[in-house]
């Protein structure tokens, strides 16, 4: 039997975005993280714009490499009411801190071609409850992670008009393992039986960009990032004793998930030698997601799967920044950002607890010396209350309650180089 939906089935983004309203990250180990994406596709600063708009690799002279790890933690957890009909224990902080890191690298060819290479992963989250939860029958723990390598190049046309194209490699990683009750209405006394799913596939995409510079000192710059398809596929591990149980164990289960095409518009202006305003609205096509995932439900005669749909909405983002030229060495960055959400309360699910967020940021970049800076940035991303209510149709297990004060934090440190 070959299950199929378009799927996302997993991520704690309150995310990822609760990191952008969806679950797409502006932070990946750069300094775009101090600025809280405020004019992220018009600032060409460094060589992370292979992320943000690939057409600013026409603002960098030489070759220039950046470094950078990042971690995120935050706190979610969930405040069960007296509607939960499901005894278990509470559900712990569902988020673990995650490491990452990202690697860019830009190379001026002529006065008009650049080229460069970026390694970043900008996609996914993972959410960790405790086993024995009360919503361990929707989810125990899962993660989605989206790996971008990301080879480059921009032309530049003269001093006004420059383009770039990225072809974008996504690497999907995607595990999940939750509870199943086989003992539905309590009409027996038997052993949580449990399923798992992992595997791992490739999606293609491209990130297209341009910049328009009206004078010195202006930039405008939008950039379009499509769609990506990743492609999940695997036979369900089912673990319980049971001939119920072994009907669906090994089932090959297919999960189409739709990475969701974006555009930003940013403005990026020098006030004077120290003082630059930076601004960013963003779009991103969730709508397209369709289901979250395969829920598998009981009842005292047996067990099926169906699909959950996520009544996903495409989301906004609104940010707004500055930068201050403190000295010769030190640059200073402040941002804040509102992000729309991509569910309404009613469909909120305990697997995907997305949320509108409010973001504010800030970061340092110190000059080493002429070709060597370091940058620490770091953000806060508010998401606060988060009810949500679910009920299995079949088994009736229920779950009922809110995710109280969720907030998640990024710190970040990066190191770049010009030769």
């Amino acid at each position: 039997m070959l299950i199929k939906t378009t799927v996302l089935p997993v991520l704690a983004l309150c995310c990822q975005q609760a990191l952008a309203g969806g679950i797409m990250l502006y932070e990946v180990g750069t300094d775009n993280t101090g600025l809280a994406n405020a004019g992220a596709a018009a600032r060409a600063q460094g060589p992370s714009t292979i992320a943000s708009n690939p057409a600013g690799m026409s603002y960098l002279p030489g070759t220039q490499i950046t470094g950078g790890l990042q971690v995120l933690y935050g706190d979610l957890s969930y405040d069960r009411d007296s509607g939960t009909n499901t005894p278990g224990s509470g559900s712990g902080n569902a988020l673990d801190p995650i490491p990452s890191g990202s690697f860019f690298i830009t190379h001026e060819i002529d006065d008009h071609w650049s080229v460069g290479f970026g390694q970043y992963s900008d996609f996914g989250l993972a959410v960790n409850y405790d086993n024995d939860w009360s919503g361990r029958y929707f989810t125990q723990n899962s993660s989605l992670l989206g790996l971008s390598l990301v080879p480059s190049v921009a032309y530049r046309f003269n001093q006004q008009w420059s383009v770039g194209v990225g072809v974008k490699a996504m690497y999907g990683m995607l595990q999940a393992q939750t509870a199943i009750d086989r003992s539905p209405l309590s009409f027996t006394d038997r052993a949580n039986g449990q399923y798992k799913y992992k595997d791992g596939t490739w999606g293609y995409g491209a990130n297209v960009g341009v910049i328009y510079a009206p004078q010195t000192g202006t930039r405008v710059g939008m950039t379009y990032t499509s769609k990506v398809s990743l492609n999940f596929e695997d036979r369900l591990d089912v673990k319980g004793d049971g001939r119920l149980l072994d009907r669906i164990n090994n089932t090959n289960t297919r999960l189409d998930m739709t990475v969701p095409q974006t555009v930003t518009l940013s403005l990026y202006q020098q006030l004077d030698r120290q003082w630059a305003l930076l601004a960013s609205a963003n779009w991103q096509d969730w709508s397209e997601f369709g289901a979250i995932g395969v829920q598998v439900d009981t009842t005292a005669a047996g067990a099926r799967s169906r699909t959950i749909n996520a009544g996903f909405k495409d989301t906004w983002h609104l940010s707004l920044g500055a930068q201050y030229q403190a000295t010769e060495k030190w640059l200073w960055s402040v941002g804040m950002a509102y992000d729309s959400s991509a569910v309404s309360d009613s469909n909120r699910s305990v697997i995907v607890p997305m949320n509108e967020s409010w973001r504010i940021a800030t970061g340092a970049t110190y000059a080493l010396n002429r070709d060597t800076d370091v940058n620490v940035s770091w953000a806060m991303v508010w998401i606060g209350d988060m009810p949500v209510d679910q009920t299995k149709a079949v088994s009736g297990n229920r779950i009922s309650g809110q995710f109280d004060n969720a907030w998640i934090q990024a710190l970040t440190g990066n190191i770049s180089w010009r030769f």
